[in-house]
């Protein structure tokens, strides 16, 4: 059996304990049968992978594949896969550049069947970087059986050290963020916008996210989160916001808060 994180706790509390455990945690995780399995088939044969109709053809190598860009659901829409990995990503009509979930942009130009002559699985090192990425959103998958919040929380913390030190503009970087399901769920929270925000054009959106990342962090950059303290900060309002979940006022809603807040800094001291 894969083993299971242990997560004595939920919120910022949860996500403590989780910080202080997670090397051991992760260690132990990437030596469970399913995933060594998997890893050391993907390692094995991938070097003999040369085109995307061959990738699509093994369903143990297509796990792997997809499940280091967490599209591990698409597994059955092979046609669909198909498409987005032939197409590639250097032209403004392929496929991955249409999708907003910028997670296929990102497989696509990883494996570079599209795109290149020599595709990504003749590297070198290819296969033991996707074999990292895969252990990273397993280890968050299995988190996110037992705790949503924790697993998106760790989905932050790897993703906006990636993103914040990009040297694209801000506002292609903002909109990574709103282009990313995960990523926009946890600044949505944490900024304190409704749900509803999505439905506003893409130009007010950027507008309202900007200006309230300006009025919490002190920045209304995404560059500001290449220090980790801010990402830290960044998952703690997020954490304590949606554990609070409905309150009635903003009384309740400020003392709840600093309830927890006081809590999750008790926490903070112990480590």
């Amino acid at each position: 059996m894969t083993f299971s994180p242990v997560l004595p706790a939920t919120g910022y509390a949860g996500w403590v304990v989780l910080k202080k455990t997670i090397t051991t945690q992760k260690a132990t995780f990437n030596k469970s049968p399913e995933i060594k399995r998997d890893e050391d088939y993907f390692r094995a044969n991938i070097g003999k992978v040369k085109t995307a109709d061959q990738l699509i053809a093994d369903r143990r190598l297509l796990t792997v594949a997809l499940g280091a860009f967490g599209l591990d659901a698409d597994i059955n829409n092979k046609a669909f896969i198909q498409k987005v990995l032939t197409d590639g990503t250097l032209s403004t009509t392929a496929l991955a550049n249409k999708l907003s979930d910028k997670q296929y942009l990102k497989f696509s130009a990883a494996f570079g069947f599209g795109d290149y002559a020599t595709p990504g699985t003749q590297i070198s090192d290819f296969a033991d970087q996707i074999v990292t990425a895969y252990e990273a959103r397993q280890f968050e998958s299995a988190v996110g059986e037992q705790d949503g919040d924790l697993r998106l929380a760790l989905n932050t913390q790897r993703e906006m050290a990636t993103l914040a030190a990009k040297s694209s503009s801000e506002t292609v970087k903002w909109f990574t963020v709103l282009g990313n399901t995960a990523l926009k769920t946890v600044f949505t929270k944490a900024l304190g916008l409704p749900s509803s925000v999505g439905s506003l054009d893409l130009d007010r959106q950027l507008e309202l996210f900007k200006t309230k990342a300006d009025a919490i962090f002190g920045s209304d950059s995404i560059s500001q989160f290449n220090d980790p303290t801010k990402v830290e900060a960044l998952i703690r309002r997020y954490l304590v916001l949606s554990q609070l979940g409905n309150v009635s006022s903003a009384t309740s809603s400020g003392s709840a808060a600093l309830s927890m807040l006081q809590q999750a800094a008790s926490f903070a001291r112990q480590r």
